[in-house]
């Protein structure tokens, strides 16, 4: 008889933990509804937020939200604003808009310097020619962001460039193990030939200086697949008029329609 007592406390017991878990996490991924002023700042600076659905703006603010809730945005020398929190966010989600549930588990911290840096994460001195960079090693977990380059790239309406964006395709490529320019986690694999073939084909263009992609995308194919992605979210319209082959296999990686 006691140890049927015994084994009945024990079951109620675990029945009560499950249930005070389920409960904790119920509470932790209800999403607080976005502040009418991020709301703002949002149509006021991010094109690919203003050319949604209601029903859709609704899903990306609170992705907006859920990322904010989960990765920690510092500055270092210099001031965190909410244009600052949105604009990083909003980077985030745009290439993994029609991924539901991604997230991007591989990142902590993103830091925000007041200019660009050195590859060494210096802010003075010699050769600050980085703009963004995801860190590995000591640093792995965080990204380190051009605060002044973060916010111009949405001030400028007609440029390809956006040096946040692009960060963020590196841990997408990355997700899979590699940032090698071939994000298998997210390509269905028949294109990923094709991919190969049509990345190497641009990449001699663009050394033969005979395309207007960004030349930093022929360093290597990591760096052509985050550039001419950033060429596909900013500008859409003049990637299918100029590289339509580009335009619609990316198009199938992002799984992104008109």
């Amino acid at each position: 008889m006691d140890v049927l007592l015994i084994t009945l406390i024990i079951i109620a017991a675990v029945i009560l933990f499950l249930s005070l878990l389920f409960n904790q996490k119920s509470k932790l991924s209800v999403i607080v509804p976005m502040p009418e002023a991020d709301k703002q700042l949002l149509t006021q600076h991010v094109i690919f937020y203003q050319q949604l659905g209601d029903s859709k703006k609704r899903e990306f603010e609170n992705r907006v939200q859920q990322f904010l809730g989960q990765v920690k945005i510092t500055g270092v020398k210099t001031v965190v604003e909410d244009i600052d929190k949105i604009l990083v966010a909003a980077s985030a989600i745009i290439p993994i808009f029609n991924f539901p549930g991604w997230e991007y588990v591989q990142l902590n911290e993103v830091l925000l310097y007041p200019d660009n840096f050195n590859h060494d994460f210096e802010q003075e001195g010699n050769n600050r020619s980085v703009l963004g960079m995801v860190g590995n090693g000591a640093m792995n977990g965080v990204m380190i962001l051009s605060q002044h380059e973060l916010r111009q790239d949405f001030i400028n309406k007609t440029g390809k460039d956006n040096v946040a964006i692009h960060e963020f395709v590196h841990l997408v490529d990355k997700t899979d193990g590699a940032i090698d320019g071939v994000p298998a986690f997210i390509m269905e694999q028949h294109y990923i030939q094709p991919w190969l073939q049509l990345m190497h084909q641009k990449i001699k263009l663009m050394k033969e200086e005979k395309s207007d992609i960004d030349i930093y995308g022929a360093t290597n194919e990591a760096e052509f697949f985050a550039v001419v992605s950033e060429y596909f979210f900013e500008r859409p319209k003049l990637l299918k008029d100029k590289h339509p082959d580009l335009y619609t296999l990316l198009e199938k990686i992002f799984k992104r329609t008109e």
